[in-house]
């Protein structure tokens, strides 16, 4: 059995479950592909998770309502233990980061995480990651009969959803006491769409000269085409938007239908997180950045004109 726990937030699965569901089906591993959902009141999840996979475990818990490292990586455990699950499939999220390891030692299995690509290879499975600020691809190999795999969001296409639902099974769980109490929440509403959901993403660096400019042109753009907004880690840096708009190695790696980067240089570790964009559009004054090598459309020229330009004409 392949299982791999699907992600999701008020009700949805997000986009990363149906990438997941994409390296499972790719692995060229046998077995059925399982999908795990964990939470409380989440039968609208358990619908959707029920086209991305061959059948759908339920564990609808009061126990599970809030995300718990220790809860999490318990029930993926007992339940890839009940199944005979040889590959375990999470999203290299926050949340996922903080409990795949702690799967795979309950498991005594290799853990490979934060994967760009994985395949089985004469019963070895093989992946690949960056390291050294994303400048070296490395290959690892975990050997043994069950193997962890965290998946860097962003690094599979999609899987399309299935025509036909799976059959959903409710399973029983026997989770230690949470011993971790969240004492309250902040969200932070921005009324735009989430960078990892996005189709459109409109990202902004340095060379938009001020918050001020950040918020006319990136943020003014974005509005125009019903984007999500994105930012360099220089302008999260600076103090000039948050940290949840920041795409790259030390941020998000998103992968929407179109990447638009107004005046970001191109750093190897902004790339890292955008470089696989369906289309990349960069505006920029230097016509030698290192952001054009991966665009497939550059506009040479200051940003300052350009870009209110572009809204002028969107706005008609």
């Amino acid at each position: 059995m392949i299982l791999l726990v699907v992600p999701h937030a008020e009700g949805r699965i997000a986009k990363a479950a149906y990438e997941l569901a994409a390296a499972a089906r790719n692995i060229g591993r046998a077995g059925p592909v399982t999908a795990l959902v964990l939470g409380s009141g989440v039968a609208a999840v358990a619908a959707q998770a029920a086209r991305i996979a061959d059948q759908v475990l339920v564990a609808d818990l009061p126990e599970l309502a809030e995300f718990d490292a220790e809860l999490w990586s318990s029930a993926v455990a007992q339940i890839a233990q009940e199944g005979e699950a040889h590959t375990i499939f999470i999203a290299a999220s926050r949340d996922g980061r903080a409990y795949s390891p702690r799967v795979a030692v309950k498991l005594d299995a290799p853990l490979l995480e934060d994967v760009l690509s994985v395949h089985d290879r004469g019963g070895a499975l093989v992946a690949e990651r960056l390291s050294f600020l994303n400048r070296v691809t490395e290959t690892i190999e975990a050997q043994g009969s069950v193997a962890v795999v965290s998946v860097k969001p962003g690094a599979f296409d999609a899987a399309p959803p299935a025509s036909q639902a799976a059959e959903q099974y409710d399973v029983d769980l026997e989770l230690p006491p949470r011993r971790v109490a969240i004492t309250g929440k902040e969200k932070e509403d921005t009324g735009r769409i989430a960078l990892s959901e996005a189709d459109v993403v409109v990202a902004g660096g340095r060379g938009v000269g001020s918050p001020e400019g950040f918020t006319q042109l990136i943020v003014g753009l974005a509005d125009q085409l019903g984007a999500a907004v994105g930012a360099t880690r220089a302008v999260v840096d600076a103090g000039w938007r948050p940290y949840s708009e920041q795409v790259g190695q030390t941020g998000k790696t998103v992968q929407p239908k179109a990447y638009i980067a107004v005046g970001i240089s191109g750093a190897v570790q902004h790339v890292s997180g955008m470089g696989k964009s369906g289309c990349i559009v960069a505006i920029n004054k230097d016509r030698d950045a290192p952001i054009f090598h991966v665009t497939d459309y550059g506009i040479v020229g200051d940003v300052q004109q350009i870009v209110p330009a572009l809204i002028a004409e969107l706005r008609k």
